[in-house]
């Protein structure tokens, strides 16, 4: 038995409370190393010594080439709970306790693992409507100024004596007036980038978190698109920029004015003085800044007054227009405190409201239940880039990390990621596929078959394509419709939408004896959906079990076999 591939580890996506009636408790162990792990549980508080412990089967739900996880689901287990594994090979068994392996239980009931209280103040509860969400992001600039139509032409305006720019002549009534192409594609949900006034057209050097910017409209046109995308059963989802605001917003314009003696001062981090605004990008500002990008001074939200200020911002939007969440820019950048503030306050006033939080890296930390409800899945965009655009990793490592990136979290929390295959900061995926369309549409299908919220960026549907960023943030191809891709789209997207397995099954991988097929189950029960994968460069038999079997959705299937960078889902 190899114990240094066993891991548990206590209150956490090990072991953590689904509801006030249930608990989920998990553990790793080596792949075909475990025959069978029985868990056993008991109260914590039982007035009885030794403690009386139940004995639970721990089901196999997830195998790949490195490890096997285990789980089981107590339903109604005591509030207060310790624990112990029973682990068994072909030659050998052992408990596994407070992380230690033993042959005997003991008395004293402090040595096993613990969950002390199933609060139901820390279970993690992202809104339910995110298992069912597929979001189109926008970004607006590039989007449209009318309906099925985009000027690509440059603005200058004032903004209470500042200028603010746009590049393409995308506007909020451009996004309302398009809302039934939105319809046809099938989203249930937008995600916006930044929307307020601000100096670049990207909108990320805010001057003013309480106005639309004028490029792309007013305050009223704004409140208009969230009524009308509500009407067509569309949520609406905004970009927060509480990390770092514009270099001319009010209160970093009183710091460079007023110098320490501005009430504004302790907004900022590592300011030096006199405060000086490099007229150059190259030269480095005396501030700290997103970066060191001298346009966006970073924000310090440990202060009192920054921290109501922005907490004030966030309840406002929702509150004010109806919007149905943020997505929070360079969030893991920003103090746990404020986060969990701002958590609070704007699930004061809708608490069905999503937190998205922009965290490249592994999100644990941010996805307790306290701060985001979820966080945007770029290593879904990277595992997918190795196997599906590069081919760099084969469908076994590919597998391996499909199955951390399930287990890394709570299930609920995992059902609500949001994963991305490009979006406004990352070159188009289309193009690192090399505009292969047949690998680009594998991706795809794994993104719309996958637990999580699938996320298309504005004309991944329409094949934009782009490396630079001057490319894959280009105008919306309205008058050059790509027919085929779309359907592609719309077709994968009506299945999500009809197989509720596909939205809320379970996940398991089903090993395969080729090397570069990938293949996996949604399922629920005797219920099931396999999606099957190929990337090699051969054709592979594969012959359904039974007539029972119902052919969803096939891209290069025939006569018994899948062809090459070919695709089949059956239902059974």
């Amino acid at each position: 038995m190899n114990k240094s591939a066993i891991l548990h580890i206590p209150m956490s996506q090990y072991a953590y409370g689904v509801d006030e009636e249930h608990v989920t408790i998990r553990l790793r162990t080596q792949h075909n190393d475990i025959e069978t792990c029985t868990l056993y549980f008991g109260d914590r508080a039982c007035r009885q010594t030794p403690v009386i412990f139940t004995e639970q089967k721990m089901e196999k739900v997830l195998e790949c080439e490195r490890y096997d996880y285990f789980e089981a689901t107590l339903e109604k287990p005591y509030k207060r709970l310790n624990y112990y594994f029973k682990l068994q090979d072909q030659n050998e068994t052992w408990l596994y306790y407070g992380d230690c392996f033993c042959k005997e239980t003991v008395d004293d009931r402090s040595e096993y693992f613990q969950l002390p209280f199933n609060h139901r103040a820390d279970i993690v509860s992202p809104p339910d409507w995110a298992k069912d969400a597929i979001i189109y992001n926008i970004f607006p600039d590039s989007f449209a100024t009318g309906k099925n139509h985009i000027s690509q032409k440059e603005l200058s305006l004032d903004y209470q004596g500042q200028e603010v720019k746009g590049k393409l002549g995308g506007t909020i009534r451009g996004i309302t007036e398009n809302v039934d192409y939105l319809v046809e594609l099938g989203v249930n949900a937008i995600y916006i980038n930044p929307i307020f006034a601000a100096g670049e057209y990207h909108k990320y050097d805010l001057l003013d978190y309480y106005h639309i910017d004028p490029c792309f409209g007013t305050d009223e046109d704004f409140k208009e698109l969230v009524k009308v995308y509500h009407e067509n059963g569309i949520r609406v989802i905004i970009d927060g920029v509480f990390n770092h605001c514009g270099w001319k917003f009010f209160a970093f314009e009183d710091v460079v004015q007023k110098g320490p003696d501005s009430k504004y001062a302790d907004w900022f981090y590592g300011l030096n003085f006199p405060v000086v605004r490099p007229d150059d990008w190259e030269t480095y500002p005396n501030y700290e800044c997103f970066g060191y990008e001298r346009m966006m001074p970073k924000l310090n939200l440990s202060n009192p007054e920054a921290e109501e200020y922005f907490c004030n911002v966030g309840k406002y939007w929702v509150r004010e227009f109806d919007t149905d969440g943020w997505r929070l820019d360079v969030a893991s950048e920003i103090n746990d405190d404020f986060w969990r503030r701002f958590n609070r306050e704007v699930k004061s006033v809708k608490k069905d409201a999503i937190l998205i939080g922009e965290v490249w890296e592994t999100a644990n930390h941010w996805l307790d239940g306290k701060i985001f409800d979820s966080a945007m899945n770029y290593d879904f965009r990277k595992h997918s880039k190795r196997f599906f655009a590069e081919h760099s990793i084969d469908a076994k490592e590919f597998a391996n990390r499909v199955a951390d990136m399930y287990m890394r979290y709570r299930k609920q929390t995992t059902f609500a990621q949001l994963n991305v295959l490009d979006t406004h900061d990352v070159s188009r995926f289309l193009s690192v596929c090399h505009e292969n369309r047949e690998t680009y549409r594998l991706a795809v299908v794994f993104q719309m078959t996958f637990p999580g919220m699938p996320s298309i960026f504005y004309g991944d549907e329409q094949g934009i394509t782009g490396i630079a960023e001057n490319d894959y943030r280009s105008p919306m191809p309205w008058d050059q419709r790509n027919e085929e891709m779309f359907s592609m789209y719309q077709e994968l997207i009506a299945l999500r939408h009809k197989e509720e397995l596909l939205r809320r099954g379970d996940f398991r991988i089903i090993q395969s004896a080729y090397k570069d097929v990938f293949a996996f189950e949604r399922y629920k029960g005797n219920h099931a959906i396999r999606v099957i994968i190929n990337m090699s460069e051969e054709d592979i038999e594969i012959s359904p079990d039974s007539n029972d079997v119902q052919v969803l959705y096939q891209a290069g299937y025939e006569n018994g076999k899948i062809k090459s960078k070919g695709c089949l889902i059956l239902k059974h």
